[in-house]
């Protein structure tokens, strides 16, 4: 199979063995036939390269409609297009639902988004006045998708590469850290922030934070969010 379709096929596995298939043409089928003795054949929809989107619908959270680009609109509410792509982050997941809860009733100031992923966080806090709002990520996908995102929303977000866990971190009224709980332990004692909203991790770990005091907690579907405020 991998000589006959070097660009991938799909193992499917049953009760009764394994099927291996490929998405190919009539002359992928006749190679089949001739090196296995035979092979079953059906019609793909034709509709097949757009069923992903299917996959990425809107939300609507307070006062925000958050979805893909091709998704009708609540007129009633502040749009947030974000298009799916490499990087984490469409707004879809609880721990970003949880995040921009919390984020609903701060009152704006600068924020510095930590692993920004498509920089969907940063984006909601724009729309909501918060300003300067610096998103940071690691991963080069990220910051590009998240300027992007920015850009097709009209608002002002400065994302840049950087490891958070390492680089000096820029003081900001609101830290936004949708990462794992050992990451965020690492990040706290290093945040120069006046209040940090978090995600990314189970209800059962949510704890005290070196240098925070806890101030809500917040769970989803089996995710938790909280806000802490710095203990100086």
């Amino acid at each position: 199979m991998l000589e006959l379709f070097p660009e991938g096929f799909e193992e499917l596995d049953s009760s009764d063995g394994v099927e291996l298939v490929a998405y190919t043409d009539s002359g992928g089928e006749e190679r089949l036939w001739h090196v296995f003795g035979g092979a079953r054949a059906e019609d793909v929809a034709a509709d097949w390269r757009d069923r992903w989107q299917a996959f990425h619908q809107p939300v609507r959270i307070g006062p925000l409609w958050i979805g893909p680009p091709w998704a009708d609109r609540h007129a009633d509410a502040t749009p947030i297009v974000i298009e799916p792509a490499r990087a984490f982050g469409t707004g879809a997941h609880p721990t970003t639902q949880l995040c921009i809860e919390l984020l609903l009733d701060l009152e704006p100031g600068s924020v510095v988004d930590l692993g920004c992923g498509s920089g969907v966080l940063s984006i909601v806090a724009a729309k909501l006045g918060f300003a300067p709002v610096l998103a940071l990520d690691s991963d080069e996908h990220a910051v590009e998708a998240a300027r992007t995102n920015a850009a097709a929303n009209g608002v002002a977000v400065e994302a840049r590469v950087a490891d958070v866990l390492t680089s000096r971190l820029s003081a900001a009224d609101l830290a936004l850290a949708n990462i794992t709980r050992p990451a965020l332990e690492e990040l706290a004692p290093r945040l120069r922030s006046r209040r940090l909203i978090s995600s990314g991790y189970l209800p059962t770990d949510t704890g005290g934070l070196e240098g925070f005091r806890h101030r809500r907690h917040l769970t989803r579907d089996g995710w938790a969010a909280d806000l802490y405020e710095a203990a100086q």
